[in-house]
């Protein structure tokens, strides 16, 4: 029996650091140099991550590959601002938007035009079984390659903020129906998107391909196992959190 906990894909691991991704993908490292810096292996909503997008420095130039730090969890641009001039995020945190509402949401059509982006990740964390006794598993890449997970961004500023100010940087990562072994953990997984679709995704300049929305990918690339509970609690983070769970001690009588 499959059960949902909370969000899908509410916590993954990335390892990589963006200066380095930034060289192995032949993009341009614009990361603020922030917490998305240093490998994390419990990455929860509203942390800064690291998101590959492709745009044009000139409106005439060639588009090209850039890394940039965002906050994980989507801003819409027309969010309003609190007192202290960051956004009222009251509702819920979009930090995963369905394939199938994409153009049709208010909330993600406008980027779905020309801001889709690639959230790369080591792998995803998911919870199966009854509330209170979840089993974690680690979806993650098995040729130890990072997965790139299709997603949006949008810019954000307060109403009355001066128009040099930097904008907040957001995204959200984008989800689809399970497929295969992955289906018996959660009826959602992230939509991955393969290298040969990379550009084609990230295009600033074309409309969406609907194609993508309906594949998934590199699931031919993802294994699973199940690891030990600490990552139920986001203070918990290091490498143990994605090893093989211990097994569970065997009852018995000693001789």
């Amino acid at each position: 029996m499959r059960a949902t906990m909370g969000f899908m894909c509410g916590r993954f691991a990335v390892t990589t650091d963006p200066a380095l991704l930034a060289e192995k993908i032949k993009a341009i490292d614009e990361t603020t140099g922030g917490t998305e810096t240093g490998p994390n292996y419990n990455v929860a909503p509203t942390t800064t991550i690291s998101a590959v997008v492709k745009r044009h420095s000139e409106p005439d130039d060639e588009a090209t590959r850039r890394v940039r730090s965002m906050r994980w969890g989507l801003v819409p641009p027309w969010a309003k601002a609190t007192g202290d001039g960051t956004p009222e995020t009251k509702g819920p945190l979009l930090i995963n938007a369905r394939s199938d509402k994409l153009t049709t949401s208010p909330v993600f059509r406008t980027s779905a035009k020309n801001k889709r982006c690639l959230v790369p990740m080591d792998g995803w964390y998911e919870w199966r079984g009854e509330k209170g006794s979840k089993t974690p598993f680690f979806m993650y890449a098995g040729d130890g390659e990072p997965l790139f997970m299709a997603g949006l961004w949008s810019t954000w500023r307060p109403k009355d903020s001066p128009k040099d100010a930097a904008p907040l940087l957001s995204c959200t990562i984008i989800t689809t129906d399970a497929a295969g072994p992955l289906s018996e953990i959660h009826d959602r997984m992230p939509l991955t998107i393969s290298q040969r679709d990379w550009d084609r995704w990230l295009d600033p300049d074309a409309p969406i391909d609907e194609g993508l929305l309906r594949g998934h990918g590199d699931l031919d690339r993802v294994q699973i196992r199940e690891v030990s509970r600490l990552v139920n609690s986001v203070r918990n983070n290091g490498p143990e959190l994605i090893e093989p769970a211990e097994p569970e001690p065997q009852q018995g009588t000693l001789l």
